[in-house]
């Protein structure tokens, strides 16, 4: 009898063994240039803390990984950084082939940027951040920066064919961050970047690594990779989100079309025809022309919480979606807004009943928008975030592996 029940554990021990490597796969390749294979070439998984380099033959192996999507980032001196995408749903086999820099090689001739400065301080704060973690991030090598001002477009544009490096010394992370693009609109203060973050853990003491632990906790608590990861597992209101609609409804302040209209013409009338305006008369096509000019549609919050079974459906085997038509007002109810925050330019107005937690917006910008189980989003670009979402940057990211530290009971 003991036999029979030690046989059974061990079978069912093998076949728990079995369904959990049946959820991994692996992503591997080879690494060459227009000569032969390249040794020694590191190989990062973007957004992660996973890494390895080519061996002599030139190949390299990822094992374990999850399903999902993967930014494939490839570096090696003397060679254009690589990216692929891979939408990992069985183990799969790549050929990288790394171009020369040539930019290394061969004198460029850059048109010099005489506020360059300012160029670099304006891409400091919109890229690293201006919140308490950004104090203590560092940029490494800014001038690998090229920086562009088109004045008849009013745009900025900043770009680099390298890694940037940055040290996150609030968080304990060493971060390489291939920038793909960088664009501020000095018109509409619209700022747009994308990339691929790469995270290396800084060394430090007990001390020090206990505060790094605590520090990366609160930068993943209410996060976008929060909120999706508690959306995919159905715990948003356990997690201490809160999803209502924003809505628009027609401006209660505004007269309609026909009454405005009509008393401009009234007012703009005895102008003409008394040859002066009286004050009063001023006063009341002033007031009319502003009227004009107020928005037809005012945003408005529905305080009926969203129905997560509404909001979310299974999109394949390893991806849920989201699709919806007004913009989610996401609050997070365990963390309060700072006067740092609130003096940013990204503040959410919000009912006066509604106590100062973490605000954020979401516009659906491409519909359905698939996510992962671990938060991430398939198509980035998916979204516009406002609010407290838009105010954090470079500095408040942890890896796409972050594990929070379970709490003792």
């Amino acid at each position: 009898m003991l036999k029979r029940f030690l046989l059974n554990f061990i079978l069912l021990i093998c076949l728990c063994s079995s369904a959990i490597a049946q959820n991994t796969f692996s992503i591997s390749g080879t690494v060459k240039d227009n000569v032969g294979v390249l040794p020694g070439a590191s190989i990062y998984l973007s957004g992660y803390k996973i890494s390895t380099v080519t061996n002599d033959a030139g190949n390299f192996t990822l094992p374990k990984l999850a399903p999902g999507s993967y930014d494939i980032l490839v570096q090696m001196i003397g060679f254009l950084p690589f990216k692929k995408n891979i939408i990992l749903e069985k183990s799969v086999s790549i050929n990288v082939v790394l171009i020369e820099n040539t930019t290394l090689l061969n004198e460029v001739v850059v048109k010099p940027d005489p506020d360059r400065a300012y160029h670099l301080s304006l891409f400091r704060d919109n890229f690293i951040g201006l919140s308490p973690n950004a104090e203590d991030c560092k940029l490494l090598n800014p001038q690998v920066l090229t920086t562009h001002f088109d004045k008849s477009t009013s745009i900025l544009t900043i770009s680099t064919d390298q890694f940037l490096i940055i040290e996150n010394k609030s968080l304990g992370y060493k971060i390489k961050y291939l920038l793909e693009n960088f664009e501020y609109n000095f018109k509409t203060r619209i700022i747009y970047y994308a990339g691929q973050p790469f995270f290396e853990d800084l060394k430090g003491g007990s001390a020090k690594q206990k505060k790094w632990a605590k520090a990366r906790e609160i930068a993943f608590n209410g996060s976008i990779q929060h909120f999706f990861k508690s959306l995919y597992e159905n715990k948003v209101s356990e997690e201490g989100f809160v999803i209502n609609k924003l809505i628009k409804i027609p401006n209660p302040m505004r007269k309609s079309d026909s009454l405005i209209n009509a008393n401009i013409k009234k007012f703009t009338g005895v102008g003409q025809v008394g040859r002066t305006i009286t004050l009063n008369i001023s006063d009341s096509l002033n007031y009319w022309f502003r009227q004009k000019n107020e928005p037809k549609l005012v945003n408005t919050i529905n305080r009926a919480n969203v129905i997560i079974d509404t909001l979310v459906k299974p999109f394949n085997e390893n991806l849920k979606a989201v699709a919806y038509n007004d913009a989610l007002y996401i609050m997070y109810k365990n963390e309060l807004e700072t006067a740092i925050y609130r003096n940013s330019g990204h503040w959410q107005s919000r009912p006066l009943d509604m106590p100062n937690y973490q605000i954020s917006v979401i516009h659906l910008l491409s519909s359905p928008a698939a996510f992962f189980a671990n938060g991430g989003i398939l198509d980035p670009k998916s979204f516009l975030y406002e609010g407290y979402w838009a105010y954090e940057k470079i500095a408040d990211m942890v890896p796409m592996d972050y594990i929070r530290p379970t709490k003792k009971m």
